[in-house]
């Protein structure tokens, strides 16, 4: 039996994916635009609706500069939102863990879940960087070391939080009220290197017990983090090649915690474009790619990867003769760092540059702005089957270039395909996410008595 495609449909606006000059593209913050994307994604019998979110507006040369959104509603407050206006999809959301603290978040977490008849998810990440932090009081002090210890254990506190009501608890009604049969529901302790909480939870079980975890880290230390605590991850890996090998890194780590391979699903994001014939969706594509690294967006892309001010440089033109410098504060902050060895990197642009004869913005769309599914309808469902059925991917986290109709075609053209091909729901058969991904009820650990 083939293996079943998860499809998760991600909100654009978190890179230059997003294009903002198109005449369809439409609002990044009015509502209206949440709920178009989202009742696509559930017309479609998507399994999630995935929603980034920024802690701080990123600056540029010391000037507030962003490639996406510069500024969006709050991420929980918007999912809550969306639980009244979809039935049965997932609804995940970015959260940090390092600006925020267990209790409040796992109390958001559990109310959304109920909210949403158990459709809540988490997208762990960690932020280690003072620029982040002043915006918080905890500004500047987290060690990059300590970012996933303590993500770790934040997750860990959170479970003990989600698991303390038993099931059993909430009885019925008596004398006009509300009782419990367990003695002390919602109490937790919790004593650690980073939390050392004690208390009641005030949310009883909610109906997944734990909302569905997902991560992000790409770096040794996030892989093992996964492998450790999440039920998907977000991968970034968009070749059939390196997916693979990602896909047998990842899960080879489940073992030594006691997990199945089947408990981590592994969903990259992913971008796509359509055409009635492979010609119309090439040419289509590159015009997007255009669309998404303009002239300006080139010179900025570039800054990023060598630390200088390239202002006066010319788009058209060739990239600079000299090396990045990795001496300097860096000139983009509030940005996760894309180019662990930046001189390394830059040779190979003027390498790659050199070879096909590319001024700097057209070396950009090449090693940036490519698309991963391209061609017609047929050709990307074959192509995401493809993938899937190699084990490069348990399915797509889908990023389209436009907000909001940007998921419309795929949903018409696509969807109707691959479930032809009996590798996606054509309704859906369970209630909660974790019913929709596989998952399987939550795996509790024994009640202290």
């Amino acid at each position: 039996m083939p293996k079943q495609i998860i499809l998760a449909a991600h909100f654009p606006g978190v890179n230059n994916t997003t294009v903002w000059r198109d005449p369809d593209s439409g609002s990044q913050i009015d509502f209206s635009s949440f709920v178009h994307l989202a009742r696509t994604a559930e017309r479609g019998r998507f399994d999630f609706f995935f929603l980034a979110e920024g802690l701080r507006l990123r600056e540029q040369r010391g000037r507030i500069h962003d490639l996406d959104v510069v500024g969006r509603p709050d991420t929980l407050t918007v999912l809550a939102a969306l639980a009244a206006v979809t039935t049965h999809l997932g609804l995940a959301g970015t959260l940090n863990t390092t600006f925020r603290e267990p209790y409040e978040l796992a109390r958001q977490l559990a109310s959304l879940d109920h909210l949403s008849g158990g459709r809540a998810a988490w997208n762990v990440v960690t932020t280690s960087d003072a620029f982040t932090g002043e915006n918080f009081r905890r500004g500047g002090y987290l060690d990059r070391s300590l970012r996933y210890e303590r993500a770790a254990e934040f997750v860990r506190t959170a479970r003990t939080l989600w698991e303390s009501w038993p099931a059993e608890a909430i009885v019925g009604d008596r004398d006009g009220g509300r009782y419990v049969a367990d003695a002390d529901p919602g109490a937790f302790a919790h004593h650690g290197d980073q939390f050392d909480i004690a208390g009641h939870f005030t949310v009883p079980r909610s109906p997944q017990v734990h909302p569905v975890i997902l991560q992000a880290g790409d770096s040794p230390d996030g892989r093992e983090f996964a492998a450790s605590s999440a039920d998907a991850i977000f991968s970034r890996h968009g070749t059939l090649e390196a997916g693979q090998e990602f896909y047998r890194d990842v899960k080879s780590r489940l073992a030594r915690y006691g997990r199945h391979p089947d408990e981590l699903k592994i969903i990259p994001g992913v971008t796509f474009v359509l055409g009635d014939t492979d010609a119309e969706a090439q040419e289509r594509a590159h015009h997007i790619r255009r669309q998404q690294v303009s002239p300006q967006t080139a010179i900025l892309l570039v800054e990023q990867l060598w630390n200088r001010d390239l202002s006066g440089y010319d788009p058209d033109g060739p990239l600079p003769a000299e090396d990045p410098d990795v001496t300097a504060d860096t000139i983009s902050r509030g940005r996760a760092g894309m180019y662990p060895d930046p001189v390394a990197t830059a040779r190979q642009w003027r390498t790659l540059a050199e070879e096909k004869g590319l001024g700097l913005r057209d070396l950009v769309i090449e090693v940036t702005g490519r698309q991963s599914f391209v061609g017609t309808a047929r050709q990307v469902a074959e192509r995401m089957n493809h993938f899937v059925q190699s084990d490069a991917a348990d399915g797509f986290i889908l990023v389209p270039h436009l907000t909001p109709g940007g998921l419309d075609e795929f949903v018409d053209r696509v969807v109707p395909l691959l479930q032809e091909r009996g590798v996606f729901r054509a309704e859906y058969t369970g209630t909660t996410l974790r019913d929709h991904l596989g998952l399987g009820p939550a795996r509790l650990r024994p009640r202290r008595k």
